[in-house]
């Protein structure tokens, strides 16, 4: 006699599929069910029309369950509804992918195994799998290393925490950190909970880092043990430092280099585009996110380096996970693989659009993004209408009403967010002036998105603008 089915089935085991079925019929009607209701990139009416719908779903712990299937159902249309979708070209304001079908359905299964990546024995087939994908990424990163090796990381600020960290290390004590006042914010973060020196912040009036001011910097004082952190594809706007320039500075004054290509990484699968990254390959580490240019599910970070041996100060012991018998014995020793103890195995989806797409495919996906925001920066360009503050470094491209004040860029974004109907971001960087301004922020992650996307998201800004005129004339 078969046993009687249990009242709440689990993901996983051999019962485990057959649960989820029926569930997974609920949560895909529920998804487009409600991309249907929002009808657009963001729901419209802001943060107070969101949360007065999802208040609706009160008790948020009833006395009784309804089941999986209304709670399902419910949750799912509401998150679907109130979502910022960036799978629809007018979501285009941050560092925001829309992922991959194959690199979603590769997440269920991690989520429905649940295998964690702290012991052998909680993932025995994750930890080899990931052993084998990170060293294969670490090889894209460095292909002229000898023994590369990569972390998998929750992205771009864990792995610059992981870059700031190996350096304070690994070099003598009184680590200074010299960036660019473009670098992400999460370098100053770091500084702060590694009790380092705030970091040395050279201007960057082109967005990009100077050389000249770098070697002066370091000539300034030559035996301070130094961390020069160099961005590949900034936040604001994309833009690159002078790579090969700052890794011969780095070389010739003993200084390590962390490159933060959390963006700009991924440039490397395109042979059209992977020059725009030279010099990469000569970082003593650097932050790499395939949750941006990559279009994974979030989260889907890396930290690569090109000496393996760098990360022995990450090890670490617990008996009862890493017991000395057990590593002796050849059980692989997770615990120095990352920060983190419980960790989920964010490797699978990208091991698994690797195999799918190929270097071919995914490169594809780059250009295409690349492409469509060149033909948006042309777009902005032809327009007088617009000001386009240059071409895309990558994918960002930067633009504002002509002759509009900092306050009327800021606040007409907000009109389009309000009334749900693009999403766009925000930048204040310097203009080609060179005095700082705001500027709307257009990131494009979507390689779907086609030029008359790109005429419609403008035409949206035109109207949004001609609406508050309007109204301030009224």
């Amino acid at each position: 006699m078969p046993p009687a089915p249990q009242p709440h089935p689990l993901a996983g085991g051999t019962a485990g599929p057959r649960a989820l079925r029926p569930m997974l019929d609920t949560v895909l009607d529920a998804l487009s069910d409600g991309a249907a209701r929002r009808c657009g990139p963001l729901p419209a009416g802001g943060p107070a029309a969101v949360a007065a719908a999802t208040a609706e779903l009160a008790p948020v712990i009833p006395e009784k369950g309804t089941g999986a299937g209304p709670a399902l159902r419910d949750l799912v249309l509401a998150l679907a509804e109130g979502a910022a979708d960036p799978a629809d070209p007018h979501c285009a304001a941050h560092l925001h992918c829309p992922p991959l079908a194959v690199a979603a359905a590769a997440d269920l299964a991690a989520s429905a195994l649940n295998p964690s990546l702290d012991s052998w024995d909680q993932a025995p087939a994750a930890t080899a799998l990931e052993a084998r994908t990170t060293a294969a990424l670490a090889a894209l990163v460095h292909p002229a290393a000898r023994h590369p090796d990569a972390l998998v990381t929750t992205g771009g600020t864990e792995s610059n925490q992981l870059g700031v960290l190996l350096a304070r290390e690994l070099l003598p004590p009184g680590l200074r950190i010299v960036c660019g006042a473009n670098a992400h914010h999460s370098v100053t973060r770091a500084a702060w909970l590694l009790g380092l020196a705030e970091p040395e912040v050279l201007p960057t009036p082109r967005g990009v880092l100077d050389p000249a001011a770098v070697r002066d910097r370091l000539t300034a004082e030559p035996a301070a043990p130094t961390l020069l952190f160099a961005t590949a594809g900034t936040t604001d706007s994309g833009a690159i430092d002078p790579l090969p320039a700052l890794a011969d500075l780095a070389a010739a004054h003993g200084a390590r280099l962390h490159i933060d290509a959390a963006y700009g990484g991924t440039l490397l699968l395109s042979p059209t585009h992977r020059h725009k990254v030279t010099g990469l390959d000569r970082a003593d580490s650097v932050a790499l996110d395939l949750h941006k240019l990559g279009w994974q599910p979030a989260a889907a970070g890396l930290l690569t380096v090109p000496v393996a041996a760098d990360l022995a100060p990450l090890g670490h012991r617990a008996p009862y996970l890493n017991a000395d018998d057990d590593t002796e014995a050849g059980l692989p020793d997770l615990l120095g693989r990352s920060l983190r103890t419980t960790r989920r195995p964010d490797i699978l989806k990208i091991a698994v659009t690797l195999r799918a797409l190929g270097e071919d495919g995914l490169a594809d996906l780059v250009d295409r993004c690349c492409a469509a925001a060149g033909d948006l920066a042309e777009l902005l360009a032809a327009d007088p209408w617009f000001d386009l503050h240059g071409p895309p470094a990558i994918s960002t491209v930067l633009f504002r009403p002509s002759g509009a004040s900092d306050e009327e860029v800021a606040a007409l974004r907000r009109r389009l967010l309000h009334a749900g109907s693009a999403v766009l971001g925000r930048a204040t960087v310097p203009g080609p002036g060179g005095a700082p301004g705001t500027w709307l922020k257009a990131t494009i992650l979507n390689p779907h998105t086609q030029t008359a996307d790109l005429r419609s998201l403008l035409k949206l800004v035109r109207e949004a603008a001609r609406d508050r005129d309007e109204d301030a004339t009224a």
